[in-house]
Order: C-alpha cells, then sequence, then structure tokens
C-alpha cells in the first residue's frame, strides 16, 4: 500500500504544481474530464466521505478519550460531537492557528510513535520470536484471500488522506516547491512510521492474544509500562486521530468552497470571513454534516461504503495526467500513473469480492449526484481564475 500511495503521490503533486487552486481533485478532474464528473466528486466528497471520515475519526477516538479521563461509559455519546464541533472553531477561526496546531500534532505523533518503537527493542520486550512463522495459518483466522481483502481495505483506509494536501494548494506559498515535498515525504513518513509500528507492537504482543484493536493497545501498553501502559497508549492513539482529524477537517471545506468559486456548489460556501479569511460556511457544513452522521452510530461497514467510490475519483485524478494538453516530463512517468492504475482496480476487486453491498451502495450515492447537479446547476458558470489565490499558509 505504501508503493501504491507512492505512485499516486506523484501523479498528484504534478497535478498540484499545474493547478495550484483550492479544491484538489474537482480541480483535476475538471481540468481533465469537465464539470459533470468534476461534480460527481464533490458530491461523493459532499455527502458521503468527508462526513463520514471524519464521524468515523472522532467515533474512533471516543473509546481512548474514556480511557484517559475515566468518565462514564454515557459519555461517549457526545465525546465525538465536542470533537468535531471543537476542531470546526479552530478552522473557522483561521488557517494559521488551525495549520499550526495541526502541525504540532503530528510531529508529536510521529515523535511518540518513534519513542514507542525504540523503547519496545531498548526494554528487550520485542522478540522475532512472536513473529514466527510468518507462514502458518493461525487458528479462527479467516481464509488468506478474505484476509488479504480485508487487510487492504483497512490498509488503505490507514494510508487515506495523502491526496488532501491539494486542496489547500491555492493558499500555499510557492506551491512548486512545497506541495511535491508535502505529498512525496508525507508518504514515505507514514509509511516507515506504519512499518516500523506494525513491526514493534507484534513483536510484543504474540498475536493469538490479540482479540480487539483497544484490547491490543492495552496489552502493548501494559508491557512496555506497567499498570499505566494502557492509558499512555490511548493518548498515543488519539494523538494520531486528532492529528488525521485536524488534517481533514481544514482540507475538506476548501473542496466545498472551489465547487461553489466554480458555478458548481450554492454561492454562500464560495465566501471567505470578511474576518478571518476561511471558507467559514463551508467548515460549518462540514461539521454540520458529519455530527449528522454520528446519529446513525455504527461505522462498520461506512469504509467499503465510501472507500470504494474514493479509490475510483482516484484512478480518475491520476488518469487525468494522460490527458493533458502539455505532456509530463518527469522520469517516474508512466510508470507511476499506470501502477497506481492498477493498484487502485486491485483494491476495488477485492472490496467488491469481499464486502459488495455497501460498496455498490456507496456508487449508487455518488450516481445520485447527476440528477442533483442537472437540478440545481445545469449551468455551471466557471468563475475560477487560472492562477493562485491570495496565500494564507
Amino acid at each position: 500500500m505504501g508503493l501504491i500511495a507512492m505512485c499516486g503521490a506523484l501523479c498528484y503533486s504534478e497535478l498540484a504544481v499545474r493547478f495550484p487552486r483550492a479544491g484538489g481533485e474537482y480541480v483535476y478532474l475538471r481540468e481533465g474530464y469537465g464539470s459533470r464528473v468534476a461534480f460527481l466528486y464533490g458530491w461523493m466528497s459532499v455527502a458521503v466521505m468527508d462526513p463520514g471520515l471524519a464521524a468515523a475519526l472522532a467515533m474512533g477516538a471516543s473509546p481512548y478519550v474514556l480511557s484517559l479521563l475515566g468518565v462514564s461509559p454515557q459519555a461517549r455519546l457526545w465525546i465525538p460531537a465536542v470533537i468535531l464541533a471543537g476542531l470546526a472553531l479552530l478552522n473557522y477561526a483561521g488557517t494559521r492557528l488551525s495549520r499550526r496546531m495541526m502541525s504540532v500534532a503530528n510531529v508529536l505523533k510521529i515523535a511518540v510513535l518513534l519513542c514507542l518503537v525504540t523503547w519496545a527493542w531498548a526494554s528487550g520486550h520485542a522478540t522475532a520470536a512472536n513473529l514466527m512463522p510468518l507462514t502458518q495459518r493461525r487458528s479462527g483466522s479467516e481464509p488468506i484471500f478474505a484476509a488479504i481483502a480485508g487487510a487492504t481495505v483497512s490498509a488503505f483506509f490507514s494510508f487515506g488522506g495523502w491526496w488532501e494536501a491539494g486542496k489547500v494548494a491555492g493558499e500555499v506559498r510557492n506551491p512548486r516547491r512545497t506541495l511535491p515535498l508535502a505529498f512525496t515525504l508525507g508518504v514515505l513518513i507514514v509509511t516507515a512510521v506504519y512499518l516500523l509500528v506494525s513491526f514493534a507492537f507484534l513483536s510484543v504482543v504474540p498475536v493469538e492474544r490479540i482479540v480487539s484493536n483497544t484490547a491490543f493497545v492495552a496489552q502493548f501498553g501494559e508491557a512496555l509500562f506497567g499498570s499505566v501502559g494502557g492509558k499512555v497508549l490511548s493518548a498515543c492513539v488519539l494523538f494520531s486521530v486528532l492529528g488525521g482529524l485536524m488534517a481533514l477537517t481544514m482540507a475538506a471545506p476548501r473542496l466545498y468552497y472551489a465547487m461553489a468559486k466554480d458555478g458548481a456548489f450554492f454561492p454562500a460556501f464560495g465566501r471567505l470571513h470578511s474576518r478571518f479569511g476561511t471558507p467559514a460556511n463551508a467548515v460549518l457544513l462540514q461539521t454540520g454534516l458529519a455530527l449528522l452522521v454520528l446519529c446513525f452510530g455504527a461505522f462498520d461497514r461506512i469504509l467499503s461504503f465510501i472507500i470504494f467510490s474514493a479509490i475510483c475519483f482516484l484512478a480518475l485524478s491520476a488518469a487525468s495526467l494522460f490527458r493533458l494538453k502539455e505532456p509530463v516530463m518527469r522520469w517516474w512517468y508512466p510508470a507511476a500513473p499506470i501502477l497506481f492504475l492498477l493498484g487502485c482496480t486491485l483494491i476495488n476487486l477485492l472490496i467488491l469480492m469481499h464486502d459488495p453491498v455497501p460498496a455498490l451502495l456507496g456508487l449508487l450515492a455518488v450516481l445520485c449526484g447527476d440528477p442533483v447537479r442537472r437540478f440545481f446547476f445545469s449551468t455551471p458558470q466557471i468563475a475560477m481564475p487560472n492562477v493562485t489565490e491570495q496565500p494564507l499558509i
């Protein structure tokens, strides 16, 4: 998944340099395929993917907040809402402040995770024997194909988000230098940390003892830090979740803003706040929809529901490199987009074979955006100039 993500990041870095405007994939798809495909992507992001991901991450953070604070289980109902509302306030007040806090959270997250890996081996708790044998099927495990399919979807979700950097391209100084670094360095760091942390966890806690995500975290923490280990690891997980959630809630409203500026969404979401210079209405929309998704409560099958459609649009965005008027002159072209398209196809085939119903429902929800476009936005006016916007970052 790291290799597939890196190929995609190289494609997106080229697209971001060529079209350094707010909106990311929406802009790339519009330039490559026209306003109809771009609108369907925006519809999918507004109605399904962004609020679903934000709600899922906020809900996923709840057990670890409960573990740290020791409050009653009933608090799980309002903790995700408080997290989303707090991040909305942060993004509403200004890009500079939210960017700084996101940077601090992500730097701390990486530092903490690397310290955990180092301590696991330095303290002698990790042993390679727990990883062996690599090829033996454990009792109670799924058949190999179903296991690979489920693991692939989970890994894609864990790597997901690298494409969000393009959505704030219009607010970045020196995009030709900054954006390629953001894409490629980000994926390299995530891949390295992902492998190191997974290796450390599995070398400390034998696979046979793993029964759930939260139990796994508690077992790893207790092995390294004793009775307080569960709280230490809960704080580490919380850092990781909040860092990703901050990035999502900062980038997603820029897409709605770009669509509105393009005449393909309601004009109210294309206005910047007079004082803070942020797409305030778009921030409120994204938060409101995420809070609405929280009412459904169950997120187990939302991954297949949102990921299948998301991968389709990721592949289309990368493929738009082949439709550019000026050919791409990079050392990795055309190998990177071809490998990325093959990887996307494989992942979606695995999703369809493993859990097709939510994937097809998600695709149906996306296609419903076409009649919405015809009814409300039948004659979109292209209003976004082919220049970068006033830099805020």
